[in-house]
């Protein structure tokens, strides 16, 4: 199948265009997920969870599932999920339009018949009113919309790299969170955080430790468009305040974090120079205000004070 034929590397993205392919492609994503959370070890802040940027698409990348080893992924170019596994078997699941219920049913079919036993809760995790997938009959797919979400997410993923290796202390891998469908980096200032006494275990052990979280979203609830995020947790007095950059960055009272719209970062003169800019302001914006170390912490080619 051809790939995106649009090749700019930020392509177009409303919201209310492809807001049910989101959707749909939310709970297959989670599906996925699940099979991750069951097979991977346990790792810190529930980075053993998360999808991967790949090639061709999104991926679990290797797991162990008893004495065999098992990859999935989303091929947005041929427009399947691939299973598969090291003895060379392997099944696929087209991507095409049609419900989430009868997407589960061919998912589950073609893991029992590659002897991959998973227990899935066949429920989606940090939505609004979480349907089973067995009785979620809604289904969409835009294969347009797929790949320009796809384009985008190849797009952020780079900068995210860049920005990455600009810190030496403790960071997460660039890495795809299906629960809240965004792409993120987080960075650590080495000391625990606070207790979260009155979060669920799985926000206590997200946020054990300082962090300063950078991302890409496409847009939900309050925010009616795709947007980059960034947040600091906890987050330290006068954070809101800071003018960061670029001049179309701003605090959302509504999620607590910065935002830099995507369609704001599409015009920009170079989308990528502004990107990183908004990532590095808004880190060093947590980063000084809450006394991390940053010549501990940072490359000395990054390290500036905020303006």
């Amino acid at each position: 199948m051809a790939g995106p034929s649009d090749e700019t590397p930020w392509p177009p993205l409303p919201l209310d265009v492809w807001q049910e392919t989101y959707r749909t492609l939310h709970m297959w994503t989670q599906m996925v997920g699940k099979v991750r959370l069951a097979l991977a070890p346990r790792t810190n802040h529930w980075w053993n969870v998360t999808l991967y940027v790949g090639a061709r698409g999104l991926t679990t990348s290797a797991m162990p599932c008893g004495s065999r080893t098992v990859e999935i992924s989303f091929d947005f170019v041929d427009h399947v999920v691939r299973i598969e596994v090291c003895d060379g078997s392997r099944r696929e699941v087209p991507l095409r339009p049609q419900s989430v219920a009868r997407f589960y049913e061919q998912f589950d079919a073609a893991l029992r018949s590659l002897d991959l036993h998973v227990k899935l809760w066949p429920v989606p995790c940090e939505v609004p009113e979480p349907l089973r997938f067995t009785e979620d009959h809604r289904g969409e797919y835009d294969v347009d919309a797929v790949q320009r979400f796809w384009r985008v997410l190849a797009s952020a993923e780079s900068v995210m790299e860049e920005f990455r290796a600009r810190f030496i202390g403790k960071s997460s891998p660039v890495h795809f969170f299906w629960g809240s469908f965004d792409l993120a980096v987080t960075r650590f200032s080495g000391r625990p955080a606070p207790p979260r006494e009155s979060a669920d275990a799985v926000t206590r052990e997200g946020y054990s430790h300082e962090c300063s979280s950078a991302g890409f979203w496409p847009g939900g609830g309050p925010i009616r468009g795709a947007a980059f995020y960034s947040y600091t947790a906890p987050e330290p007095p006068g954070f809101e305040s800071v003018r960061v950059r670029p001049d179309a960055a701003f605090y959302s009272e509504d999620l607590g974090q910065f935002l830099y719209m995507y369609d704001d970062l599409r015009a920009a003169p170079d989308p990528q120079a502004a990107l990183l800019e908004f990532f590095q302001s808004t880190y060093e914006a947590g980063a000084d205000l809450g006394r991390w170390d940053r010549r501990a912490l940072e490359r000395l080619a990054s390290l500036r004070t905020i303006a």
